[in-house]
């Protein structure tokens, strides 16, 4: 049978799937509360850019608000008893995962590995086999290393990989394939180790599981972090092979461990997690990174919100609509408005360069939401005070309440 669904519904369904219909925790957030997170989204997408703070930290913030930032490399980069919890994998971009899901993702390693992904990359490295062998030595007798740590780094060149080293290229490239993993240092500084010092051996002696299996895994994944979605939407969460993944929904519809859905005002067919959850309503507040699950798919989220969102940090300044780096802000399940935030680091400040309203949305309102929202953002992120510039047709009226709040703004 095929569901049919408003689009209220779907809207609920997705944001309750992904961490939006429980209030956030009162008190101190510990390792478990992260846990939790990851256990819903399946991944953190990793990124240096710090305009607000490093996108890893954000999807968090979202979800429990107030936290140390630096709870995550805890969790990420230390064993805790023994054993890490999490691991670095070319996934959705480069990820973080829980270490249980390795088996998972053994067959995009050997995909590279013969190169049928990263062609060029995949040339450029194996062509010289004894200088890949010569680095992977090296990690194993004095590893962890960066890649200007190699006794050999070879210089730079100038070619299409970035005019990034050798021995910059190789270490990626044994880290595509799994032998090596990633750990990070203070100031999210990258270097490698022979994966199995970082995924559990109790893992990495799991039985391999076949593509096909891997992938059916992935995609009931994705389809429990939607809540309910397109075939390109569940695909794209792992970034899955599109033509062999999109094959295997119609086994996995067939077994019922999905459901067809209708969505008024879809046009491509959506596929429903069995077990996804469509409360009366959704309470939440929350100011949503460029790189949250919730806004990867900008059809998606044009669908579910009606809300036309793109990322600018690439527009040339006198070509950018909404700002440099924009967050969007959640409530209840509307999109109500967009923020182009910067953190002013050394002086403690939040600043908020432009704060836009959408249609329809009563200013005072949202005004009044976002103040309290901007304000324990600030807080996680070492800021004294909040302040608002000029830009945008909320800028003013957020500026008033953040004074009524008695904000330092």
């Amino acid at each position: 049978m095929t569901e049919s669904l408003s689009n209220a519904e779907a809207r609920r369904i997705a944001l309750a799937a992904q961490g939006f219909g429980e209030k956030r925790p009162r008190g101190r957030i510990d390792r478990r509360h992260l846990y939790r997170v990851m256990n819903r989204l399946h991944l953190l997408q990793l990124d240096s850019v710090p305009v607000v703070m490093r996108t890893q930290y954000m999807p968090l913030f979202s979800r429990l608000g107030a936290y140390r930032p630096e709870l995550l490399d805890e969790v990420a980069y230390r064993p805790h008893r023994g054993e890490y919890a999490w691991f670095e994998a070319w996934s959705h971009e480069a990820s973080l995962l829980p270490v249980e899901m390795e088996p998972w993702l053994r067959f995009m390693k050997q995909r590279a590995r013969e190169g049928e992904t990263w062609g060029r990359y995949f040339k450029s490295v194996i062509e010289d086999p004894a200088y890949l062998d010569r680095v992977r030595h090296e990690i194993k007798s004095r590893g962890p290393l960066s890649a200007g740590e190699l006794s050999d780094p070879r210089p730079k060149r100038g070619d299409w990989w970035s005019n990034r080293s050798t021995g910059a290229r190789a270490l990626d490239w044994l880290f595509r394939v799994g032998e090596l993993g990633i750990r990070r240092r203070p100031g999210f500084v990258k270097e490698f180790d022979l994966l199995d010092r970082i995924v559990p051996g109790r893992i990495l002696d799991q039985r391999t599981p076949t593509e096909d299996e891997s992938l059916d895994e992935l995609l009931l994944r994705s389809a429990r972090a939607h809540g309910i979605a397109s075939a390109d939407c569940l695909v794209d969460y792992f970034r899955l092979p599109v033509k062999r993944s999109k094959a295997r929904l119609a086994a996995l519809v067939e077994d019922g461990r999905l459901v067809e859905a209708d969505v008024e005002g879809w046009k491509p067919e959506a596929y429903l997690d069995p077990a996804a959850r469509c409360p009366r309503s959704i309470e939440a507040t929350a100011l949503l990174s460029p790189f949250d699950p919730v806004v990867w798919c900008r059809k998606r989220i044009e669908g579910l919100f009606h809300f036309d969102y793109r990322i600018e940090i690439y527009v040339p300044k006198e070509k950018r609509r909404w700002g440099y780096y924009v967050l969007p802000l959640l409530v209840g399940d509307r999109l109500a408005a967009r923020f182009d935030l910067k953190t002013q680091r050394e002086a403690r400040i939040l600043e908020v360069r432009a704060a836009h309203l959408e249609d329809g949305e009563d200013a005072l309102e949202v005004a009044e939401t976002a103040a309290g929202e901007l304000e324990e953002l600030a807080r996680c992120v070492g800021a004294d005070r909040v302040r608002v510039g000029r830009k945008g047709n909320l800028a003013r009226t957020l500026s008033t309440a953040l004074r009524s709040k008695g904000s330092r703004s």
